[in-house]
């Protein structure tokens, strides 16, 4: 019985499996004879309270685009690790770390392979590498974020992961990813390196562009990027008979910046994506990313904002995302807590904020919700990294006061893979947690597209086939 356990649990591993649909007995009901809308919103506000049902409801509903996801965070460990075998890689045992080889038994390296055939081992890495059976009781701030450093070069396989995350949204109706990531390769920071700092930001840029910023930046992200998508296209059999779903999911990409790393990469990165964004139509913003609170991100805050409002001038048709408010008491000193979403608006242009979960204890709190309800500044709403890094939940996450004041806000995964979640368990926590109706979550969906950073046909059209999306699926019975 454990022998056919093991062969099952290790075939599961192997990426095509994910691509093919798991055919379901339908369950006993009442039949529905009234469709449309309103019909749906009865039948929902009938369900919402019986978690099997609601499920399958949110898990077949369409879902329009996740606005906030890092792909390197998006893959489940088991695809890591089964790419780490494929590529011969190893496993530091102590830390439970995907390494480069050579691989040794007896200095606790096995290879990645051998974890494929030890159970026990192998579930170790998926704790490790993941929120998997994580302890509450426990630091989830820190478990959180030091998986990342885990995956080690198996998370270098953008196109695998591209095709994953595509194939995965597209079995739960999402139509639009906005993935964050490094598009070049570390090009911008190598430049950065050899330009000291200035503070007349002005000269700075003039100094990073000189050496060859841009030239270096484009050539190396459209070289990774190409071959990426074009990996992704292989895998998921794009333009054959036999075709992933996957292939319907447009995809569009947020650059991320480093916010704890030196000063000359942040900037040179910032310049980098700047231009890069007004250069490729699928790098469509800049993110800061990494934890808030880390004593760098703190210390360089103000200085962060004080780049992108300047270099908001040079590019005003850039777009800009940044994570903001992903605190909470206790985590920082009470004066961090004050103005880090309002200053990411004011000074840093963002017209979208990722998390925002500390805005009640920003320096007058109603104000900031009424300015950013009247700039419709939409908020990104993660609640499962809310709830494991922040233990945020419930009734002391303010998805409930962004709605009440009329602050456009959308569902978003976040890092699903890191936390074992959905795009589905997202809305299944969203509507068990703030007791939502049918037309609040409609409404968030809409608003992942109206939101959304693409040019206006492809918004055009996401939006067409979303209304048509609804309307098929509102005349279904449920």
């Amino acid at each position: 019985m454990r022998t056919r356990h093991r062969r099952a649990l290790i075939a599961g591993l192997v990426f095509a499996a994910s691509t093919h649909a798991v055919a379901q007995a339908p369950a006993a009901r009442t039949p529905i004879t009234q469709t449309g809308e309103a019909a749906t919103a009865r039948r929902f506000a009938s369900l919402k309270h019986d978690p099997l049902r609601l499920y399958a409801f949110l898990k077949e509903m369409p879902k329009g685009g996740d606005l906030h996801s890092h792909l390197s965070g998006a893959v489940y460990a088991e695809n890591y690790l089964a790419w780490a075998a494929a590529d011969g890689l190893c496993v530091a045992t102590e830390t439970m770390t995907i390494v480069r080889g050579p691989c040794d038994d007896k200095a606790g390296t096995p290879p990645a392979s051998a974890l494929l055939q030890n159970l026990p081992l192998f579930g170790q890495a998926i704790d490790a590498m993941s929120m998997r059976h994580w302890d509450p009781a426990r630091n989830g701030h820190d478990h959180f974020f030091e998986t990342f450093g885990k995956f080690g070069p198996a998370s270098t396989k953008t196109g695998d992961m591209l095709a994953d995350v595509a194939s995965r949204a597209a079995a739960e109706r999402v139509s639009y990813l906005e993935l964050m990531i490094t598009p070049d390769g570390g090009a911008a920071v190598a430049v950065g390196t050899t330009i000291s700092a200035e503070t007349d930001l002005a000269r700075w840029r003039d100094r990073l562009l000189a050496a060859g910023l841009r030239e270096k930046v484009l050539s190396a992200a459209k070289q990774r990027l190409d071959t990426a998508e074009a990996r992704q296209k292989e895998l998921l059999r794009c333009g054959t008979p036999k075709a992933d779903a996957g292939c319907g999911v447009t995809i569009r990409y947020i650059a991320q910046i480093a916010r704890a790393a030196p000063r000359t990469s942040v900037f040179a990165q910032m310049v980098g994506w700047f231009e890069l964004a007004s250069a490729d139509p699928r790098v469509v913003s800049l993110n800061l990313v990494q934890p808030e609170d880390d004593p760098t991100a703190v210390r360089d805050f103000n200085l962060h904002m004080t780049m992108l409002d300047f270099l908001h001038r040079q590019y005003p048709d850039v777009p800009i995302a940044l994570h903001a408010g992903e605190l909470v008491n206790g985590l920082v000193p009470p004066e961090v807590l004050r103005s880090h979403i309002r200053d990411s608006i004011t000074n840093g242009h963002a017209r979208r904020i990722g998390h925002a979960t500390s805005v009640m204890n920003e320096d007058d709190p109603y104000g900031l919700l009424r300015e950013m309800a009247e700039r419709k500044i939409l908020v990104e709403i993660t609640l499962s990294s809310s709830d494991q890094i922040l233990s945020v939940k419930g009734a002391q996450h303010p998805l409930r006061l962004f709605l009440e004041y009329g602050v456009p806000v959308a569902i978003a995964t976040d890092d699903p893979g890191v936390a074992r979640s959905s795009h589905t368990l997202e809305f299944v926590n969203a509507v068990e947690e703030h007791d939502l109706d049918y037309p609040t979550i409609k409404r968030m969906v809409r608003n992942s597209i109206d939101y959304a950073f693409a040019d206006s046909a492809t918004k055009t059209r996401l939006k067409s086939d979303l209304e048509r999306s609804f309307t098929a699926f509102e005349r279904m019975p449920h």
